[in-house]
């Protein structure tokens, strides 16, 4: 047996211990997308969690048993990355499942087999734990393994039991633990000390199931699920101080050093530590963008744009001014391509993402530094030690800065930062944003939660049948179940079948009747909530009560149209995967009665070429009258098949496939028509940005254009009227009168500019000397902000001013400032960006810009001398020094 670790790569533990366990029965896996399937979960936080259905008794395994190296994402711990010798936001975890297979006998065996002589780790080095009340566990390792029984060590709950919720599925874990110091003995062993020891390996044993009361009892089924972090068994085996300096990460470290022009050996440790942050952040960007996630402001888009802004301002503090970010992900990529290939694949558009964001970051970077250095420099002249919430907020929303960016950097300055001012002014956007939102009345699913032992499953017979004679399994009247509802009464329906398509995969609901003897019910939406169709609509006549015998017939004419809005999306999709770049994917859509929009990933805006050969691709595939062909088939033979599925989409074990032979084959459960040609003609209206990243085209089909053109035809003949033109003479003729306005507004803006520079003459008395400088504080009556810079500038080059400071009242509840300092000023220590903000803040504003000239607002006039005199003042005592 080895007496010590031997030298492995990264890529070969990973490879050695896949071939272990799939020389022992079990099915290589390929790692999950860190987009889980489970929706309670952002990302992928774990080994098990693609398994989670199968431990919950959800899913039934086509394996019993199973490896894997699966990528995770955690954030929670990310201020310790780059700080401790093992937090990472982005790790592989190598795992052994077995699902009611083997159990722990065997699997304390096989990790110890792998361990000792695979590896070649020295029995010696090794410590394990147990739960406390394992005693099974401790005899294997102690009777069977041959661990003395000084180091095995009982641990309790927190640290040796698993647990996959409050109720459900748990066990107890067993952990081996490597000790890089041996020679400080077996006496008072504490596990808790990373100097000493790393925990390398954990076999969860998933033996009972927990109730709502705590108890538990044996599982039918027993499991295991295990997990080794492959970076710190290559710590291990590479004999390193930390995971940043394996093969899996230091070459990205050393290709950031190079950029900066440092030797990471002789860094200082906050340098260090600044590499280590970008090496760890840029391999976990690189596999979130290799997923399909694209960066913004919520969800798994808002940690991706977190992580990216962490390592451009990390760059930026070892001295990296440009942009960077791509070349450092090459090292990445080129880490990770022969174990997920998909990052090679998608190499272009990570590249591509990142630089954007990158790109998009620095141009605010700049600014937002500046405004958090006067913020930190307030504080502290000031005497208080925390940044106020709004100023975190602002940070946020208006210069980029993720509120744990501003917290890192006042943490450095030994501040902290208001979180509950910031959540109060998070909150406050939140709810303007909430009110211009129809919200859906949450205490329905409630309530069906409740009804559901006892209502069936809602049958759908839509794709076949526009009417079905069907029974009232429900009602609901605001959320709350009854047993019936009159007239005039908004109503949720649910029936055992229906023909009415619930709103699903971006299509709406269905409109139509529900009548029955002397009852109607006008329904204006439909929602799906788990199995149950519900049916939101108004009863306009006579009683409805549960058991209810009905008609349910939807609005065909409405139903057509949703039918060629979507068919048009799924042939839109194909168009521009055909036209623009076939790597283009589906990022949301609607389909309504009237329109269509569709959302797609690409990192740039269409040409105008681009956006009439999509839309005269889509009517030429109408025109050609391409017959749907419909099968419900197994995920897997579909996508074979080559069937397009969204991503982060949830698909069951069989799905239902649209194909349109030659042209698109998408996975979907829309209504659709028939042929191509039953669309009639598509028009798109639009094309525009909506996040980094993705696109939206705005449409119609069918009988839709028709509506969109006459309209349009409106708005033409009342311009041509207007004109007194002919509708081809009406670009020509709003040219040569925008022409003119530009040209007026030129004047307008020159006589504005001559009579501030008149206005501005008459303060020339109130010119002061201090010293050798000259200073002019003034208002300047109602003139607009550039006319007062404009002024500013006539003084000082006309009357050698060395400072002059401006203000003005050009309308109710605002007031313009201006600052223009000259070198001489500047180099007293005054800087006009950061005076003239502070000034006008007296006024309820803000502003800044350079050291020699800025201008600001506010919006108190009625602070207006205040604020000069305190400006006049400030000036004095600046310069008289």
């Amino acid at each position: 047996m080895p007496s010590s670790p031997q030298y492995l790569s990264g890529n070969e533990i990973r490879q050695t211990f896949l071939d272990f366990f799939a020389q022992r029965g079990h099915q290589i896996l390929p790692s999950a997308s860190l987009v889980p399937e489970d929706p309670t979960v952002l990302l992928t936080i774990a080994g098990m969690l693609p398994f989670k259905p199968i431990f919950l008794g959800q899913r039934t395994p086509e394996f019993t048993r199973a490896t894997t190296s699966q990528k995770c994402i955690r954030t929670n711990d990310i201020e310790n990355v780059g700080r401790t010798a093992r937090h990472h936001t982005f790790f592989e975890m190598l795992g052994n499942f077995s699902f009611g297979d083997y159990f722990k006998e065997q699997a304390i065996a096989w990790a110890w087999e792998l361990s000792t002589e695979t590896f070649g780790l020295a029995p010696e080095r090794l410590i394990v734990s147990v739960f406390e009340s394992d005693d099974n566990a401790f005899a294997i390792w102690r009777d069977k393994i041959g661990i003395p029984a000084h180091r095995i060590q009982r641990m309790g709950e927190a640290d040796n039991f698993w647990v996959s919720g409050p109720t459900g599925p748990c066990g107890p874990c067993s952990e081996i633990y490597y000790d890089f110091h041996p020679e400080l003995g077996d006496d008072n062993i504490d596990l808790e000390d990373g100097t000493r020891f790393i925990e390398y390996y954990n076999l969860v044993f998933m033996q009972y199931n927990r109730d709502a009361n705590g108890a538990l009892t044996p599982l039918q089924n027993q499991n295991i699920d295990t997990g080794m972090g492959l970076e710190r068994m290559a710590q291990i085996l590479q004999k390193v101080p930390n995971n940043y300096e394996t093969d899996l990460i230091f070459p990205i470290i050393k290709t950031a050093a190079e950029i900066a022009g440092i030797d990471y050996d002789r860094a200082d440790e906050k340098t260090k530590v600044s590499l280590k942050v970008i090496g760890d952040h840029v391999r976990a960007v690189v596999h979130m963008i290799a997923d399909e996630i694209r960066a913004s402001n919520v969800g798994r888009g808002y940690v991706l744009r977190r992580l990216i802004r962490r390592v451009v301002r990390h760059g930026r503090l070892i001295g990296i001014e440009g942009e960077f970010t791509t070349k450092v992900a090459q090292s990445a990529i080129e880490l990770s391509e022969s174990a997920y290939p998909n990052v090679r694949q998608r190499s272009a558009q990570i590249k591509a993402e990142l630089q954007r964001e990158e790109s998009r970051f620095l141009k605010t970077l700049e600014r937002g530094e500046k405004l958090l250095e006067e913020i930190l420099d307030r504080l502290k002249q000031q005497g208080k030690t925390q940044i106020d919430g709004r100023d975190a907020f602002t940070l946020y929303d208006t210069y980029g800065f993720p509120v744990e960016l501003t917290e890192e950097v006042a943490e450095e300055h030994g501040l902290t930062v208001d979180k509950i001012g910031y959540a109060a002014a998070m909150e406050e956007q939140t709810q303007r944003a909430r009110e211009a939102h129809e919200t859906i009345d949450l205490t329905v699913q409630g309530s069906l939660d409740k009804l559901a032992e006892n209502i069936q499953v809602t049958q759908f017979l839509g794709y076949s049948q526009p009417v079905s004679q069907s029974v009232v399994e429900a009602i609901l009247v605001n959320g709350k179940s009854g047993e019936e509802a009159e007239a005039g009464t908004q109503v949720q329906i649910v029936l055992d079948k229906t023909p009415f398509y619930a709103e699903s995969g971006g299509q709406i609901g269905d409109r139509g009747y529900i009548s029955g003897d002397d009852i109607l019910i006008r329904i204006e939406d439909v929602k799906k909530e788990s199995d149950f169709f519900v049916h939101f609509g108004r009863i306009e006549r006579g009683t409805l009560r549960v058991g209810d015998p009905v008609t349910a017939q939807i609005d065909k004419s409405c139903r057509r149209r949703a039918q060629a809005n979507h068919t048009a999306t799924h042939l839109l999709q194909a168009a521009l995967k055909k036209i623009v770049d076939d790597s283009i994917s589906q990022a949301g859509s609607l389909v309504a009665f009237d329109r269509l929009r569709f959302d797609f990933n690409c990192p740039r805006a269409l040409t105008g070429e681009e956006v009439q050969q999509v839309e005269e691709q889509v009517n030429t595939w109408i025109a050609e009258a391409h017959a749907a062909t419909i099968e419900v088939l197994p995920l897997a033979e579909a996508k074979a098949k080559g069937a397009i599925a969204m991503f982060g989409e949830k698909y069951g074990d069989e799905v239902r496939v649209l194909d349109f032979p030659g042209v698109s084959m998408e996975l979907c459960g829309g209504t659709h028509v028939s042929n191509t040609a039953e669309i009639g003609v598509f028009k798109i209206i639009s094309e525009s940005g909506v996040a980094s990243g993705v696109r939206r085209i705005e449409a119609v089909a069918g009988p839709s254009v028709l509506e969109y053109l006459n309209v349009r035809d409106k708005v033409v003949k009342e311009l041509s009227a207007i004109f007194k033109a002919k509708p081809e003479e009406l670009p020509d003729r709003i040219n040569n009168l925008q022409n003119e306005l530009k040209s007026t507004q030129k004047q307008l803006d020159a006589l504005k500019a001559e009579l501030a520079i008149a206005k501005s003459d008459q303060f020339l008395s109130q010119v002061e000397t201090v010293g050798d400088y000259k200073i002019l504080v003034a208002q300047l009556g109602d003139v607009d902000a550039e006319s007062l810079k404009t002024a500013a500038e006539r003084l000082q080059q006309k009357h050698g001013l060395a400072a002059v400071v401006l203000a003005s009242v050009p309308e109710a509840q605002k007031v313009n400032f201006v600052a223009l300092f000259s070198p001489d000023v500047n180099k007293k220590g005054l800087q006009a960006g950061k005076f003239i903000g502070a000034i006008a803040k007296i006024c309820g504003g803000g502003g800044g810009g350079r050291p020699n000239l800025a201008q600001a607002g506010g919006r108190d006039p009625s602070k207006l001398q205040e604020a000069l005199e305190i400006a006049r003042t400030q000036l004095l005592d600046s310069l008289q020094t």
